[in-house]
């Protein structure tokens, strides 16, 4: 996926241009431009010089960017500035005219003797402070106009044409005035006076200015977690090169450099340890708070921070292949895609400001022919335009989606693309991988069994030597309980690994052996004890390490992968949520039930094989919107089949690629609460839209006056200041979303 950073946007109709001319070019599969960001994604096999002209040809301009520049392109000091210094001046100019207007006229004010009687004098001056406002703020009539040259007209179009109109008539008014006067009507003068609409037309340019200024600020807001990543990255590091230590940007670490990272130093790539020992903080990166232990062989990840000891690493991933860097892009381009919901009001926001130009001009038109005054209906027709907003339209869907997808990677959940987010929060049902993502993925011990007259230490002493050599990953479990009880061992002679069916060996002249129930109970007459301890086990869904000393039975150790300590919670928080909980698992079925009745899913479907995931889940999504949440190589058909592909993200680079969401904390929990988020999100959304749509629906028939019966107009200065807030309120409302409890948090203490 391209980037592009686009310039001269200021409203959905301008996004709605740009996509429409880009998509038209030979090459591009896809188009997404958002406007909250003013950048562009682009796929396909178009050059970028023709994709720039074909935005240029729309009346907008285009520049190619790359991730580690988006940083920048997101910084919203550098519109707010000059947003704010154009807002300032325009204000100071606009009390003084308002004073002129308005204070004198309704207050009476006092003015200069110059001014006693004079109302050419008072026009004209009103006339200069208003062109003064007006050359302040000439983007909107450079753009606006420009817009509507190119057959695009933009929001900035219904800002000029507004002021326009009003600064004309009032010109015009100023100009009867002045015949009126030299023909001594004063009574006519007295009546041109109050066609005066210089002051609506700075108005509405000062009001929309910090409305923008506002609205940019506000946009600001939604970018920060995207722009606290990107700060996160290291600058430089510390690296060998010729036997000395040297510090280079970190642009210029390369794959295999080694280099050196001490205490409270960032790591600046992403590497595997191999001299030192440390402790790490991934907080940055995963959100736990709990430094990680790091020994030679560990991995470590850019942007976390070490805090004990010296270590040396050798660099892995360097540039935009480090984690850091994946996140990065996964948070960014899910911002720039765009949900189906927001693909509905581009389609109305192409077609809305024409709309609302035809609207304005027949308000005009319609009042003439009822016989009210060029004044009335012409004030009518600007605030018709001033008051429409379809820069509402176009946000109330990207910020929401900046928002949410910021709270999520704060989080450690990362959302790939909008759709994920608009997905998520309606499925009815999540299948869950058992190995690894319901449990803990690695057997560990959970009952010893000795037999009579043999004691524990002396069971594990001969199951530990036996173990020891071999490489089974059963084995490594028995092993890590010998290690935790500090148990010696014994060398074993003659060993032997028989596939299928266990160890044989020598320890001390005597003949040792350990495995499967049917391998021991052919060298023991111990057969009913070994029966019935080996059924006891494997009722319980774990598997019995039966180990015999000189052809007699001496004891079962019992091995199981346990479930995580959050699985039963984060299948209780699914449920509760209404949605079916499925296990896929390739074990036996009574081992299957015995971890599901332990997690408490749903339904349980066993002996799948690798292979069958994806069936499984084929015949899944017959029933509702499914997902499969799973960590392996083997779960990436079925990560991809799914309807949301949910991946634990200390499983493979496979399965994360394959994934539409990302768990970076690993924690069952969480995929409970990126349902809650998005659901929260596209709530979210819906209010937006729904605001956006509300407020034109009412504002624009008010602006033309249909309830003037009823005592009912509006001035075009607040209809101005109403297209201001109503951004303003859709980009705060997103904003909220900071807010969200997508743990369940508050539920729990109500």
């Amino acid at each position: 996926m391209k980037q592009y950073n686009i310039k001269g946007m200021s409203c959905a109709a301008c996004s709605a241009r740009v996509e429409k001319a880009v998509s038209k070019v030979s090459g591009v599969t896809s188009c997404s431009v958002n406007l909250l960001t003013n950048s562009m994604s682009v796929e396909g096999s178009a050059a970028d010089s023709d994709i720039i002209k074909a935005v240029k040809n729309a009346g907008y301009g285009a520049s190619s960017i790359k991730n580690k520049e988006k940083a920048e392109d997101t910084s919203t000091e550098s519109p707010i500035r000059p947003m704010r210094t154009r807002f300032i001046t325009s204000l100071v100019f606009l009390l003084i005219l308002m004073y002129f207007s308005m204070g004198h006229m309704m207050w009476s004010f006092p003015l200069p003797k110059f001014y006693d009687g004079n109302h050419i004098a008072m026009g004209l001056t009103q006339l200069l402070l208003t062109v003064i406002i007006m050359v302040i703020n000439q983007k909107f009539f450079i753009s606006g106009y420009k817009s509507l040259i190119h057959g695009a007209p933009n929001m900035d179009t219904l800002v000029a044409l507004g002021a326009t109109a009003a600064f004309g008539y009032s010109t015009f008014a100023l100009f009867a005035m002045t015949k009126a006067q030299v023909a001594g009507d004063m009574e006519l003068v007295e009546k041109y006076m109050m066609e005066f609409y210089f002051e609506s037309a700075a108005m509405i340019l000062t009001l929309i200015t910090l409305g923008k200024m506002l609205e940019a600020y506000s946009k600001g807001k939604t970018t920060d977690a995207l722009k606290g990543l990107m700060e996160l990255a290291p600058k430089s590091a510390n690296i060998i090169r010729d036997g000395k230590e040297v510090n280079v940007p970190v642009e210029k670490v390369v794959k295999g450099d080694i280099f050196i990272v001490r205490p409270g130093e960032s790591i600046p790539v992403d590497g595997v340890v191999i001299d030192g020992h440390s402790a790490v903080n991934e907080s940055s990166l995963t959100g736990e708070s709990i430094p990680v232990d790091k020994e030679p062989d560990d991995k470590v990840s850019a942007a976390t921070i070490n805090q004990s000891g010296i270590i040396t690493c050798k660099a892995l991933r360097v540039g935009e292949d480090t984690a850091l860097s994946k996140i990065i892009k996964m948070v960014s381009d899910a911002s720039a895609t765009k949900p189906h919901i927001a693909r509905i009001a581009d389609k109305v926001s192409g077609i809305f400001v024409p709309t609302v130009i035809a609207i304005a001009v027949v308000t005009i038109i319609v009042w003439l022919l009822i016989g009210k005054s060029a004044g009335f209906a012409i004030a009518r027709g600007i605030s018709v335009l001033v008051i429409s907003c379809p820069c509402a339209l176009g946000l109330a869907t990207p910020v929401a989606i900046m928002v949410g997808n910021g709270k999520g990677a704060r989080n450690g959940i990362l959302f790939k693309n909008a759709a994920a987010i608009e997905e998520t929060g309606k499925l009815k049902i999540v299948a869950l991988d058992k190995t690894g993502t319901i449990t803990e993925g690695k057997p560990v011990v959970t009952g010893i069994y000795p037999a009579k007259d043999i004691t524990e230490e002396e069971l594990l002493h001969i199951a530990g030597s036996l173990e020891y050599n071999s490489e089974h990953p059963l084995a490594g479990a028995v092993n890590q309980e010998i290690e935790k009880r500090k148990i010696t061992i014994s060398p074993v002679k003659n060993f032997n690994a028989l596939p299928g069916n266990g160890l044989l060996g020598e320890i001390d002249g005597v003949i040792v052996m350990g495995g499967n129930y049917r391998f021991i109970s052919g060298h023991t007459a111990d057969k009913e004890e070994l029966k019935n301890i080996s059924d006891k086990v494997s009722n319980e869904g774990k598997t019995p390490l039966i180990f015999a000393k000189d052809n007699h039975y001496i004891g079962t150790i019992a091995v199981a992968d346990i479930i995580k300590e959050d699985s039963h919670k984060a299948v209780s928080e699914l449920k509760k949520m209404g949605i079916h909980v499925v296990m896929l698992t390739g074990d036996n079925e009574k081992t299957a039930a015995i971890i599901g009745k332990e997690a408490g899913v749903d339904e349980v479907i066993a002996g799948v094989l690798p292979d069958g995931k994806e069936n499984v889940i084929r015949e899944l999504m017959k029933k509702g919107r499914t997902a499969m949440v799973g960590d392996g190589i083997n779960d990436a058909p079925a990560l991809t089949r799914a309807d949301i592909g949910i991946a634990i993200g200390a499983g493979t680079d496979i399965a994360i690629d394959a994934a539409d969401v990302v768990l970076m904390k690993s924690r069952l929990t969480d995929v409970a609460a990126s349902i809650r988020l998005s659901k929260s999100t596209l709530r979210n959304i819906h209010e937006n839209l729904f605001w956006a749509f509300f407020y034109n629906t009412i504002g624009i028939p008010l602006a033309a006056g249909a309830f003037v019966g009823l005592g009912l107009t509006l001035n075009p200065m607040f209809g101005a200041a109403a297209m201001s807030l109503s951004s303003f309120c859709v980009v705060t409302n997103a904003l909220r979303l900071n807010l969200a409890d997508i743990y369940g948090k508050r539920k729990k203490t109500e």
